[in-house]
């Protein structure tokens, strides 16, 4: 089995490395990451720039670019054929309810999907003193299970694990996409000459309380595993509005 492996915190995060030493010991795997952090990318591609890629290590290669463009050019010219399965992270923060939209992880794995590739996001709820392990030793776990079982054209597994060691997790269960909650959304200061200039990204203040969410999920304790689609169209209200006249 080969593996692509992929983020968005860029080639040099550690959750990278632990993720892709785990996932070693059941494939063959090849790195290709942003040569920089790139959070909050979403689903950006560059156009109106050339690319380079640089070879970091054997089967390890940066890219100056977004997570999405990492995919394209894994895909296509590094591996130059499509690998049985992509797996981005380890994330160093989680990916729940409308972060899937913003986030760069979330994207690249997107992106496998729309490729015609089976694809699992993973990411760590924490914003420092990171425990990798057990996510790591996860991701190995739903990679054989996705090997073996598949998951259909155009749908990805988005996985939030709770910043815990493996005995304090309570397992896991299957979620939909909840609701986080953001103060200060827009910070303004000013600069040296007295101009204002802007910070877009508040704090979260919590979880909307939405039962089977994957925020409620990790208030439990437990994995969260949502599955995403690339296609966005909401077909049920498709056959409603076309009966609309305008």
């Amino acid at each position: 089995m080969l593996i692509l492996v992929s983020n968005d915190d860029g080639v040099y995060s550690k959750g990278i490395k632990i993720l892709s030493h785990e996932l070693k010991k059941i494939a063959q795997v090849v790195v290709v990451g942003p040569d920089r952090e790139k959070s909050a990318a979403s689903h950006s591609l560059t156009l109106h720039r050339p690319l380079r890629v640089t070879r970091v290590s054997p089967k390890v290669y940066s890219v100056d670019g977004t997570p999405t463009d990492c995919i394209t050019l894994g895909i296509y010219e590094i591996l130059k054929r499509k690998p049985d399965l992509i797996i981005s992270g380890i994330n160093k923060g989680g990916n729940l309810g409308d972060d899937v939209h913003y986030s760069g992880t979330v994207s690249a794995a997107l992106e496998g999907a729309i490729n015609g590739v089976p694809s699992v996001a993973i990411s760590l709820v924490a914003r420092d003193h990171f425990i990798f392990a057990p996510a790591a030793a996860f991701a190995v776990k739903i990679a054989k299970k996705v090997a073996k079982e598949g998951l259909p054209k155009g749908l990805i597994l988005n996985v939030n694990v709770p910043n815990l060691t493996e005995g304090q997790i309570k397992g896991y269960a299957w979620t939909k996409t909840g609701k986080r909650n953001y103060g200060d959304i827009i910070v303004e200061k000013m600069d040296p000459r007295g101009r204002p200039y802007f910070w877009i990204g508040g704090d979260e203040t919590g979880f909307e309380d939405i039962k089977e969410s994957d925020c409620n999920a990790i208030l439990e304790g437990k994995i969260s595993i949502s599955p995403l689609k690339a296609d966005i169209t909401d077909h049920a209200h498709l056959k409603k509005i076309k009966g609309w006249r305008l």
